[in-house]
């Protein structure tokens, strides 16, 4: 475990002063049940830890970011921001399941690619850094794995709303989502959905639910559309030339 720890380490660019929290923060509660440890050792208090620093830099960040948005605003997008969905999406760009400590029960049911469960571990990794190096140190790691490229990151999150509003400014023909097909056992099952415009398809995705692979799905459709577009203003602006 001790090379993995390390390995994450060079992942996320920190390296920890008491590695033993790392650890703790990788320790899911299947496993500390599995081997009889008190609860205290499993990451569920460093991630409620890591969650209170991340909305209070989420909000700081928001804050500062635009000076004239209105506090329901700021609300709604740091709910986006830091949502399970929305943090297991940046859990997922560091592999973060690949390092958890797991029970054999929630290994063998798809847990490290679970959601739920690598989200609960990035706010617990974000705990651990801030017991660790302190606010700075959280902070530097929070701008730089879920702060970072939002604009994208937010039409991920927003994906099927985006789509959406997208498809009617166009006038065209009612937005829907057909499941393509899935395969894998019942406790890990992998779906994949098109998103369509009328009956032309515009993207597909895949994920452990029939919501995120449609999310994907909408991702990809959003992707599309704006190459067509980019692509018909260049054809536009060679024909005025």
């Amino acid at each position: 475990m001790n090379r993995k720890l390390e390995k994450l380490e060079q992942v996320i660019g920190y390296r920890f002063q008491d590695r033993n929290l790392l650890a703790h923060a990788m320790t899911h509660s299947s496993y500390a049940n599995e081997k009889h440890w008190e609860k205290s050792r499993n990451n569920e208090r460093l991630e409620f830890l890591g969650d209170a620093v991340l909305e209070l830099v989420s909000s700081d960040f928001l804050f500062h970011k635009n000076c004239r948005m209105p506090e329901g605003e700021m609300t709604r997008t740091r709910a986006s921001m830091v949502c399970e969905q929305a943090l297991a999406y940046c859990a997922g760009e560091i592999h973060l399941g690949e390092y958890l400590l797991l029970g054999r029960g929630e290994e063998a049911t798809g847990g490290r690619a679970r959601s739920s469960v690598v989200s609960d571990a990035m706010e617990a990794l974000i705990g651990s850094i801030y017991l660790d190096g302190g606010f700075a140190s959280a902070k530097e790691f929070i701008h730089k794995f879920i702060l970072n490229d939002l604009e994208n990151k937010q039409l991920f999150y927003d994906s099927k709303t985006i789509l959406q509003e997208m498809v009617q400014g166009m006038g065209k023909e009612a937005l829907t989502y057909e499941l393509l097909g899935e395969e894998g056992p019942e406790h890990n099952r992998v779906y994949e959905t098109c998103a369509k415009i009328g009956s032309r398809e515009i993207g597909r995705g895949q994920g452990r639910s029939k919501k995120a692979a449609e999310q994907m799905a909408a991702y990809k459709g959003i992707l599309r559309l704006k190459e067509e577009r980019a692509q018909k203003q260049e054809e536009q602006e060679n024909v005025c030339i």
